[in-house]
């Protein structure tokens, strides 16, 4: 028998691809957060696309998840 899915599972599984999304998570040594879009989420596992990689998680890992706003826009560069 299998346990019954927490809330942050459960909306990483309803969650479309492209929600921009962060997810905290267990490491060793404490939790990270990944923020970026969700690309895809199975049963095993979500995969968010972070600015530097896209980061495979397993959903026994995630403690909390949440959709959020898009990223402001970038400011321009300094003259120099």
């Amino acid at each position: 028998m299998s346990l019954p899915a927490s809330a942050p599972v459960r909306f990483l599984t309803a969650a479309g691809p492209g929600t921009r999304v962060v997810v905290r998570y267990r490491i060793d040594g404490g939790l990270t957060d990944a923020l970026g879009h969700l690309l895809a989420c199975d049963a095993g596992s979500c995969t968010v696309r972070t600015r530097r990689a896209d980061v495979v998680i397993p959903l026994e890992l995630v403690v909390a998840a949440k959709e959020v706003p898009p990223a402001p826009p970038r400011r321009p560069a300094r003259p120099a």
